[in-house]
């Protein structure tokens, strides 16, 4: 029943009490009547409409929006597959996986567009110290450890960072990524101003080698390493982590929006435990992870998807009790580490900007 047709309800009633005899008794059985009635149809009025809100706002909020960092891969898989095995329909979940913006996944996140989004410690630092931080929240890390490091052509004296020296080297030019070059190179007694940075956003490992572009590029082993070795380009390659372990910061993490988490906590950790089946069954099965993750994006190098894959199994949970969780220790490191060498203009506090609370133990 609407409210319009609890009010008429109401109006027939008075009505028909309006054209009663005029016998006191009957007026007062009549009058408790209507009190009655009119308790009964307002709370019948109020449940159905209370339903009817509830309703849309389960539907509303069982739609979950996640957005990459880029295109699809093997950072990536167990989405797919909790997609495709149907984990996240198993937790009343309808998850749409979008591609990220030019101003990159956070914002998206941040501004209520998508629930959930794939993004980088380091990157996303600047947006939490500021006075008003970005409003999202770390609940996962997608890998357990940095993988990133400097790869070059092998033999050419750059399995070490003093080795850069002299050598043309791939910049994004970005302050934090200058500073963590130029921090392992002297830690390893090289001089960082000997090193010739050539601005390139260097999308084909390989090619850049092979054609001499440049001597040296940083990449996340898992996917721009793996594809040095299926094109059987002998490279030599350090991590970052070895050299410095404040460098061993969370690489990709998973992102979510913080009124979202507020106010969904059980949609958050409902999504937080499907996503994780999908990824132990990559650790469990990487070339089935493979073929499910390359049917989602056939564009991809199959041979490629499927090295990778073996390579990450290891790489996804770590050491870790289980896949997801994030170390306070390394994370608040390596912000104390940007604020004391200026890369960032506020102390970020101690636990900030992570939660793992959503993860399900």
């Amino acid at each position: 029943m609407h409210a319009m047709e609890c009010i008429d309800s109401v109006y027939v009633i008075l009505y028909k009490i309006k054209k009663g005899t005029g016998i006191i008794m009957k007026r007062i059985i009549l009058t408790s009547l209507l009190v009655w009635t009119i308790i009964v149809s307002l709370a019948a009025c109020s449940n159905n409409n209370s339903k009817t809100t509830q309703a849309a706002k389960d539907a509303e909020i069982n739609k979950i929006t996640f957005v990459l960092d880029w295109t699809p891969n093997t950072n990536h898989t167990g989405l797919y597959i909790a997609q495709e095995k149907g984990y996240f329909k198993d937790a009343g979940l309808e998850v749409e996986i979008i591609q990220p913006p030019e101003d990159g996944a956070s914002a998206l996140v941040a501004g209520g567009k998508a629930q959930f989004g794939v993004d980088f410690q380091d990157t996303i630092a600047p947006g939490f110290a500021n006075n008003d931080p970005l409003p999202v929240t770390a609940v996962a890390a997608l890998v357990q450890h940095n993988t990133s490091g400097i790869i070059s052509r092998k033999g050419e004296g750059i399995n070490s960072p003093k080795g850069m020296e002299g050598k043309m080297y791939a910049t994004w030019d970005m302050e934090v990524e200058k500073a963590i070059i130029q921090n392992v190179v002297e830690k390893d007694g090289g001089d960082y101003a000997k090193i010739h940075m050539i601005p390139s956003n260097v999308t084909d490992e390989v090619t850049a080698l092979l054609t001499k572009q440049v001597d040296a590029i940083w990449v996340y082993y898992g996917w721009g390493g793996i594809a040095t070795e299926i094109s059987e380009l002998p490279t030599d390659f350090f991590a970052f982590k070895d050299i410095n372990p404040v460098f061993d910061y969370y690489t990709p993490i998973l992102i979510a929006n913080n009124d979202f988490l507020s106010s969904h906590f059980t949609v958050a950790k409902s999504f937080l435990a499907a996503l994780r089946k999908g990824y132990e069954d990559a650790i469990q099965n990487p070339q089935e992870a493979a073929e499910i993750l390359c049917k989602a994006a056939p564009e991809l190098n199959k041979e490629l998807v499927l090295k990778s894959q073996e390579w990450l199994k290891d790489k996804y949970q770590g050491e870790s009790e289980q896949w997801g969780y994030i170390d306070q220790t390394r994370w608040d490191q390596f912000y104390q580490w940007l604020f004391e060498n200026g890369l960032i203009s506020k102390e970020i506090p101690p636990g900030f900007g992570f939660s793992n609370d959503y993860l399900t133990y």
